[in-house]
């Protein structure tokens, strides 16, 4: 069975710093260090200054230091709302 992948979408209030497919993203909220791969339990999480990894589908990784923000996870969609980025 194919598992299905995750589409993310970083954005700072300048402007969207990533967006695409997805098979994990790792970030530091203030309960600590989360894990989202694909079929996540819905999660409303308030981000901490760290970085926010994602591994991209095609084997690429990205990494970006965010001050602040939000995560979002609903139906295998993941938003990353930073601060700054």
């Amino acid at each position: 069975m194919a598992s299905s992948n995750l589409t993310v979408e970083v954005v700072s209030p300048e402007k969207r710093v990533w967006s695409g497919e997805a098979t994990m993203v790792s970030a530091r909220t203030l309960e600590g260090d989360i894990g989202i791969l694909p079929d996540h339990a819905p999660l409303l999480g308030v981000l901490v200054d760290g970085n926010v990894s994602i591994k991209a589908v095609d084997g690429s990784s990205h990494e970006f230091a965010l001050r602040g923000g939000f995560i979002s996870v609903s139906k295998n969609r993941v938003s990353v709302l930073g601060e700054s980025a």
